[in-house]
């Protein structure tokens, strides 16, 4: 292994990653086959496997794209707070402007595969330089939108 731990120890440090990434039951979690955890788990697990060796850099690409909204808010927490404690920087890979938004410092867009901008993350929201950046925002729905339809179904 990696960090040159006995079976023993290997066993603790990986219930201790499954704690630290706030997996309910880590023990039971040990012993779970992939298709017994939820989507969220699964991503916790990920998460817990990716840091296990303590690195500096963490990449997490697409971490929250099969998520419903409620975990994949708990997952970008968590992932907050992991590279704090840890002192890492990431490098967050997103579809979603906003989700990445919220985390970054700076942000980099991309279209098939070439860089067209890259600023910080003020300047690429409020000033955004290239088309694309400008119409990934526009279509973003924030949460002050106005709704589509009302409770009913009718048009708002």
């Amino acid at each position: 292994t990696h960090l040159h731990l006995t079976w023993r120890e290997a066993h603790a440090k990986a219930k201790s990653l499954l704690e630290r990434v706030r997996l309910p039951n880590p023990d039971a979690t040990l012993h779970a086959y992939p298709h017994q955890l939820s989507g969220g788990q699964k991503q916790r697990v990920a998460i817990a496997a990716a840091i296990a060796a303590g690195p500096k850099l963490l990449i997490a690409d697409e971490a929250t794209s099969a998520l419903d909204t409620i975990v994949q808010a708990e997952i970008v927490a968590l992932i907050r707070r992991l590279v704090t404690e840890d002192g890492m920087t990431l490098i967050f890979i997103s579809h979603d402007i906003a989700l990445a938004a919220s985390l970054a410092d700076r942000i980099a867009v991309l279209r098939h595969g070439e860089l067209i901008e890259l600023g910080g993350t003020d300047q690429i929201l409020n000033a955004p330089r290239h088309a694309y950046t400008r119409a990934l925002l526009d279509a973003h729905l924030g949460l002050d939108a106005e709704p589509l339809l009302d409770r009913q179904g009718t048009s708002a």
